[in-house]
């Protein structure tokens, strides 16, 4: 892990910047150890911390200028009110400000810094799918591992770093077989990560961006055979997101309509208000996947929806912005036994940092999708200039849905967030005076000569189809 910096600032010496960018947080997430060093007076050093000073390490020494190019925008407000959102609960909670300030720093490394990283590498259209590549290939660099795993069960990580990352019983698939982990924190995150690489691969492909050839092999065939791979996985929940995202991109480019988009962020916000009020308690859910599908899977839905129960009660006797850290926000039993199990990332920061760290969670996760799909219109999804940002829009939007029953980070996913503000911030310029919002030009029309007018090159669109 320490090792990492100095192979990064390599790549940065060897590729260009953002390239160099793409592999080292591509790469990184994919091989590194899942592994925390407790550092005195400094945050945490996980994979996460490695790569992003890998990277800044890299920019300092060979590309300075970019640092400095970053300007703050309103856009960005979401997310910077989401990193500080511990501070908050540490000082109501009488935590002290050096507790608050430590767990916003770590806050901000697993979401703020992977964010503003890709404000500055992932603005523009060949930066996103420089990114997007990056991703596609390192899924597929990822099959031989995994169906290695699906055989022998899951010990890469024990093999190559002396332990398992995750509770190996948890691998255990309904009616035999392995569920892979390979370097990452758990299967299911494994599961999601492929399952991007199948969505990236897919609508990439159908939008003409994808190259006939990789490592000299047809993409098409490596697309099918990521695909066989991760339905082999057997991750049931991340094969419905693959397939309702597809389905949203798909019918949303085809109607020219974004209805399909507002539900998609519709569901994790009514999820929450059901659950947090008691209006909904899971029970006809779990019903319904016992009667169609396995007891087995039922009560271990019904199983989470239980625990969300007691910990929501838990949460709802905390402050407005929640208990904090140390495992306040966890319920005990009358001889201090933590009896509370806590899967969704959701009801994890409902307790921590209450509903206003819920609530800035939830708008930095879907800020940048509501921003997208409100700036580009639904005819453009499947050009070559934002057929990537399509994708990554779509994903955040199922990824706040995975959030509502697992707590998988994956810093990644941010980048995502950066670049789609960014990238539409961009293109927002390239838009002459008279082009108000929702695409009809006023009366005067403007004058390319006149200083007032700002024409810079937009990534591929006409400004009049624009907005």
């Amino acid at each position: 892990m320490f090792g990492w910096i100095p192979l990064v600032v390599v790549l940065f010496a060897k590729l260009k910047a953002r390239v160099a960018a793409a592999v080292a947080f591509v790469g990184g997430w994919m091989f590194l150890p899942v592994a925390t060093y407790n550092l005195p007076a400094l945050p945490d050093y996980t994979k996460t911390t490695a790569i992003c000073l890998g990277i800044y390490a890299g920019a300092y020494f060979f590309d300075k200028e970019r640092l400095s190019e970053f300007r703050f925008n309103a856009a960005d407000i979401p997310i910077l009110l989401w990193c500080t959102a511990p501070f908050f609960s540490a000082i109501a909670n009488g935590l002290g400000p050096y507790n608050g300030l430590s767990q916003s720093m770590y806050q901000s490394i697993s979401w703020g810094i992977p964010y503003y990283i890709a404000r500055i590498y992932f603005s523009d259209a060949d930066s996103i799918k420089t990114l997007a590549l990056a991703i596609f290939i390192g899924c597929i660099v990822y099959i031989p591992f995994c169906l290695f795993e699906l055989i022998m069960s899951p010990q890469l990580h024990r093999l190559t770093y002396g332990y398992h990352q995750s509770d190996f019983l948890q691998t255990l698939r309904d009616g035999g077989g392995f569920r892979p982990m390979v370097y990452m924190d758990h299967g299911l995150m494994t599961s999601m990560w492929m399952v991007l690489g199948v969505f990236l691969g897919t609508w990439l492909f159908f939008c003409g961006v994808l190259p006939k050839k990789i490592l000299q092999v047809p993409s098409l065939y490596l697309l099918i055979l990521l695909i066989f791979t991760t339905i082999m996985m057997k991750s049931v929940g991340a094969i419905v997101l693959l397939l309702i995202g597809l389905t949203v991109l798909s019918i949303s480019n085809k109607t020219k309509s974004t209805l399909l988009v507002m539900i998609l962020l519709v569901i994790p916000v009514l999820y929450i208000y059901t659950r947090t009020t008691g209006i909904w308690d899971g029970r006809n859910l779990s019903g319904y996947v016992e009667e169609k599908f396995s007891a087995t899977r039922a009560q271990s839905l019904q199983f989470r929806f239980d625990n969300e129960t007691i910990l929501i009660n838990k949460a709802r006797q905390g402050t407005f912005f929640g208990w904090g850290g140390f495992g306040r926000s966890r319920v005990y039993d009358d001889k201090g036994k933590d009896i509370s199990i806590t899967d969704g990332l959701w009801i994890i920061t409902f307790g921590q940092n209450g509903i206003y760290g819920l609530a800035m969670m939830v708008i930095a996760i879907q800020w940048p999708v509501m921003f997208f799909f409100l700036r580009v219109k639904p005819e453009l999804w499947k050009t070559k200039a934002w057929g990537a940002s399509a994708v990554m829009a779509v994903f955040l939007g199922i990824y706040m849905i995975d959030n509502l029953l697992n707590g998988m980070i994956n810093p990644i996913y941010m980048l995502f967030s950066g670049s789609l503000i960014t990238m539409i911030l961009n293109a927002s310029k390239a838009l002459p005076v008279g082009i108000e919002a929702g695409g009809i030009p006023s009366e005067s029309k403007p004058d390319p000569s006149k200083p007032h007018t700002r024409f810079i090159p937009s990534p591929g669109i006409e400004p009049s189809r624009f907005i």
